[in-house]
């Protein structure tokens, strides 16, 4: 993936050249590409860790009550996202009503439009409840006019569409503007939000400056490519020129297809647009709303969007000058990199292309960098739309002599398209001995290269591609249909590997939880066996739409040389298939000492508050360490493939102490650190997917090297409660219908009202804080009138020994028969505790009406069981 790099000059054989001018300053770095329209559902739905951890800066969503779907309602995800850092929430005002276009009732506009004015004042009035939290509040009164309200529709203001005639639409902005500011002076109010940047829009800005009603924020949507984004600033910035208004934040609020979204190597190529134009931008709502957009599984995972994302927010200092092989060209190599002198850090996210290129950098400053510099370079997978990833792959990290011409280069060989990849620089020469690769011989296989026997073969596609950009990203284009019910398929993989050992084996699959074939039993079961022999079952992975990828994992034992791999919809010794599945790729990679190593979080690629990295310590890992005062912090997002119990080894360099904390919680753990360098080893809970991994300095400076984490057992030990051994009440009751719980039993229709509950007793061996994970399903779907799947996040009040209950929102798992884990912390005491579960309906924001499109579950999902683990131990 990495050749050997070069100082000097890029070799001139070379036709691409990604060239990275670190002299040539752009600007201070933005971070405005990681938005999201409807990418929250709501406190919990994602998490907390998943919104911080994706650097989210502004979300558009509905109007508070709003029936376009379900959740996402913009009072109720304004706390939570501000709390998780979040900027901005633009409220879509319009999605008080049902429908799109809008069904807004009244016998011809100017009725409508008074309709609209009352809904408009509630909505104010209620954002003014909000205390402090109003300041992180845009108000959008109308989205793409053009398309609804004021086009041509059946439910236009006059059937006539504004780029034609714009009288009423000017005059119906004029209005609403002026209403929402003399109900709140301080608001601030985004528009024209139109589908894309028409140029009628320049005569929207000449009335609203003759009338004073200019927007403070500038929206529309670009449904198109990077290329417009940076075409469609360019020409909006020359209209505020040209009628002499002052520069005004933009906002970009739909962006991407389903082509793009998920797939890191073609959202970076956007993220490279819109941090270049300087401006804020949300991803396109196409699917389900609460899952930021494709970058969210579960709850608490992220796929490869996320940890895109996760690369692009922890940017910091100011961009410079990036110049692509092909400029602002879609489907090409693309990259957006910074420069932070205090950090004396440089970070490059780039990608777009299959095969080689030059990553050259220009200009590396000596009073910064030195004569040598450390490379780590990362790739960032496409792991699906519901596939959770790992932490980026370390490709390399090795030291490089700058050229006498200020310039180094790193020959990539071998990337994928799909994939984005990140390279930070750092001053070199006085760090630690570099770490080796995260990654071993590994290859994929696609299953339309496979050989197929039996009945019901179908190869689908192609796909997504870019003259098709409605249609899902697929690796290869192509995939392969025929493991279903009834099915004597067998589709085998011929597979050469390079020596004796494990392999991780994962197939990239999609069924689709509505499909009549699926609805029986959930997750579709087919069966793998190597070269005929060791059967094993495998649950491949459910979604809301075909074509939407997962991934199913398993190891197995090769011997050096050809194999067979087959997955099959019958097997002697197993059974048969239950369900339809298509079939994408399969992958295999060698599970040797570089991917069960512990994983590497250096301190100085973290997080850093109130601290920076320094580079002259010869003992420390990596190219230095960073050292913590008192109260200053270093952030780590540390994945963790499930929940459970985990081995965190913090190395440091002495000098100080320091406290920890997870998941935004301080540990109840004596301090780290010490006088002397040192390692400190403490067992921690992670919960599946995402976990922020604080420390922070309280005496002195602790120097900070880096953590190691892997995976371990022994210490915390859950205690596992099946749900039918607690107490039922009311309507709530077993059932033996989910043959995937564990034992074939679980709870069900708790809720519809508290007296519907369950209680289960539980053990806690010490009084404090506990992970209680709970074994959950959910498949509830309201009725959408739209291309919009609208799944319901279902929740549970919890409530320990009588106290106050607890809130959680239990996102789908797209079948009652596919059971996924949530973990959430509480404080049990020590010996019984009695842990009870009820829900019932909630109402509207103003407590006197309910929604009544039924997008607000009574019911809690249905539980299997509940683990207790102690939080941790030193």
């Amino acid at each position: 993936m990495l050749a050997i790099p070069s100082a000097g000059t890029a070799q001139a054989a070379e036709p691409e050249r990604l060239v990275i001018d670190l002299a040539t300053d752009t600007g201070a770095f933005h971070g405005g590409a990681s938005g999201t329209l409807y990418g929250i559902y709501g406190d919990g739905a994602p998490s907390r860790n998943l919104i911080e951890g994706m650097n989210v800066r502004t979300v558009s969503t509905k109007a508070q009550d709003g029936p376009q779907h379900p959740g996402a309602d913009a009072l109720e995800i304004l706390p939570p996202f501000v709390e998780s850092g979040g900027k901005d929430v633009y409220i879509y005002m319009t999605d008080i009503y049902r429908g799109f276009p809008y069904e807004w009732p009244g016998a011809n506009g100017p009725a409508r439009l008074t309709d609209f004015k009352e809904k408009l004042k509630k909505q104010v009035q209620q954002v003014l409840t909000m205390g402090d939290y109003k300041d992180h509040v845009v108000y959008v009164p109308f989205n793409e006019p053009e398309g609804n309200m004021f086009g041509t529709g059946k439910w236009s203001y006059n059937g006539t569409s504004w780029l034609n005639d714009p009288q009423h639409y000017f005059a119906a902005w004029k209005d609403t503007y002026r209403l929402i500011r003399e109900l709140d002076p301080d608001a601030r109010i985004a528009g024209p939000n139109t589908s894309l940047l028409y140029n009628q829009v320049k005569g929207f800005l000449q009335y609203a400056k003759a009338n004073d009603v200019v927007p403070d924020v500038m929206t529309w949507h670009e449904l198109s490519s990077p290329a417009a984004v940076r075409t469609s600033v360019a020409k909006y910035r020359q209209w505020e020129r040209e009628i002499g208004i002052d520069p005004l934040p933009i906002n970009v609020n739909e962006y991407g297809h389903n082509y793009h979204l998920s797939v890191p190597g073609q959202v970076v190529q956007w993220v490279s647009a819109i941090e270049e134009s300087k401006i804020d931008a949300d991803l396109a709502y196409w699917n389900i709303d609460g899952n930021l957009n494709d970058s969210a599984v579960d709850a608490n995972k992220g796929n490869g969007q996320w940890w895109l994302f996760n690369a692009y927010g922890q940017m910091s200092g100011h961009t410079v000058q990036v110049t692509a092989p092909h400029p602002n060209q879609q489907y090409t190599l693309q990259g957006v990199a910074t420069l932070d002198e205090d950090k004396k850090q440089s970070r490059t996210i780039f990608g777009g292309k299959s095969g080689d290129a030059d990553i050259v950098f220009d200009n590396i400053d000596p009073e910064l960098f030195g004569t040598t510099v450390r490379a780590t370079v990362q790739e960032i997978p496409w792991t699906g739309q519901v596939g959770d990833s790992a932490q980026p792959l370390r490709l390399a990290d090795q030291e490089i002599a700058v050229g006498e011409d200020g310039t180094v280069t790193l020959p990539m060989t071998g990337m994928n398209e799909m994939s984005a990849y990140q390279v930070i620089l750092s001053p070199g020469g006085d760090g630690g001995v570099p770490a080796t690769p995260s990654v071993s011989w590994r290859k994929s296989y696609e299953a339309e290269n496979a050989t197929y026997t039996g009945s019901g073969y179908s190869k689908n596609g192609p796909e997504g591609t870019p003259s098709n950009v409605g249609k899902f990203a697929t690796s290869g284009n192509y995939n392969v249909g025929g493991l279903r019910t009834g099915s004597d398929g067998v589709l085998a993989f011929d597979v050469d590997v390079p020596q004796d050992g494990t392999y991780d084996l994962s197939v990239f699959a999609n069924s689709y939880n509505l499909d009549g074939r699926v609805k029986e039993q959930g997750p579709t079961n087919v069966f793998l066996r190597v070269d005929g022999e060791d059967p094993q079952e495998l649950r491949l992975p459910l979604g809301y739409k075909w074509v939407v990828w997962g991934h199913t994992g398993t190891t197995v034992k090769l011997t050096a040389g050809k194999h067979r791999i087959t997955l099959s919809a019958k097997d002697a010794d197993l059974g048969v298939t239950k369900g339809d599945a298509i079939i994408d790729k399969m992958d295999l990679a060698l599970r040797d000492e570089h991917v069960t190593a512990p994983a590497i979080y250096e301190a100085e690629y973290a997080t850093l508050t109130g601290a920076r990295p320094g580079y002259t310590y010869p003992s420390a890992s990596g190219p230095g360490a960073v050292a913590l005062p008192k109260n200053a912090s270093a952030t780590f997002w540390v994945h963790s493939p499930t929940d459970g119990e985990s081995t965190v080894s913090i190395d440091h360099l002495g000098g100080g102490r320091a406290s920890l904390s997870l998941n935004s919680e301080e540990l109840d753990l004596p301090k780290t650190g010490s006088g002397k360098p040192g390692t400190e080893t403490v067992k921690m809970f992670l919960s599946g997917g995402i976990n922020k991994i604080t420390v922070t300095g309280t005496s002195r400076e602790l120097v900070l090297d880096r953590l190691r984490v892997s995976r371990s057992q022994g210490t915390l030990v859950p205690t596992v409660y099946q749900a039918e051994d607690g107490s039922v009440a009311g309507a709530a009751r077993t059932t033996d219908q989910y043959t995937f719980a564990a034992n074939g039993r679980s709870v069900t229709d708790i809720g519809n009202g508290t007296a519907n509950s369950l209680t289960i007793d539980v053990v806690a061996a010490t009084s404090g804080r506990h992970a209680v994970t709970i074994r959950y399903s959910n498949a509830e779907q309201a009725p959408a009138t739209h291309y919009n799947p609208d799944p319901i996040a279902r929740h549970a009040d919890l409530s320990v020994n009588g106290g106050p209950a607890h809130r959680i929102l239990f996102p789908t798992t797209f079948h009652f028969n596919d059971f996924r884990d949530l973990t959430v912390p509480l404080t049990l005491k020590k010996g019984t505790n009695r842990i009870t579960f009820t829900a019932e309906e909630l109402p509207d924001f103003n407590g006197d009406t309910y929604n009544q499109y039924d997008q607000r579950s009574p019911y809690a999902p249905v539980i299997d069981q509940i683990g207790v683990t102690p939080l941790t131990k030193k």
